[in-house]
């Protein structure tokens, strides 16, 4: 690979991405840059509004000095890494027999209804992306619950998810 091409892999990388990344690569020995590559590609998919593309999974693995087919194996495997364009704010609902019966069935068509979209679906304004129903988020105490951005929300309401919802726009600034 010659140097121009070098450049344009690195270019890909935010200087914000470049310092998460850097961040992970100091917790591990040099000769283990593997170890950060879930956190390397997760920054690359919040410098990219939600989704990894092609370019970047190479970015990353030049970068970290991995094979490509590593990243690729990585982000198709985790359901937290989306490979095409999806919402920015990214929605997950524990649908497992806890939170389900503590009604999260319910948490789900009220977020359906306030959002105007179904489970795999991005809002028109691309803002947010109702992820999925998870098998289990590990919170089995806190029923219902979500992740919005991989943030925990537990004993949701209706109005304590409009909040949550409210907040997360607020913060975009609309």
């Amino acid at each position: 690979m010659n140097e121009q091409e070098r450049a344009r892999k690195i270019a890909l990388l935010s200087a914000d991405t470049v310092a998460e990344i850097e961040h992970w690569l100091s917790k591990y020995p040099a000769d283990q840059r593997m170890s950060a590559l879930l956190a390397a590609l997760s920054a690359a998919q919040h410098q990219n509004h939600g989704f990894l593309t092609t370019d970047l999974m190479d970015a990353v693995a030049f970068y970290l000095g991995v094979p490509e087919i590593a990243a690729y194996e990585v982000a198709t495997f985790y359901s937290m890494f989306e490979t095409k364009p999806v919402g920015q704010h990214s929605i997950s609902i524990c649908t497992n027999i806890s939170c389900w019966l503590m009604g999260s069935e319910r948490i789900v068509e009220h977020v359906e209804n306030r959002l105007g979209i179904k489970t795999g679906e991005s809002t028109p304004d691309g803002k947010f992306f109702l992820k999925c129903e998870e098998e289990c988020l590990a919170a089995c105490d806190g029923g219902p619950m979500m992740q919005v951005d991989h943030v925990y929300y537990e004993r949701l309401t209706p109005e304590k998810v409009d909040s949550i919802l409210d907040a997360v726009a607020l913060k975009d600034g609309h």
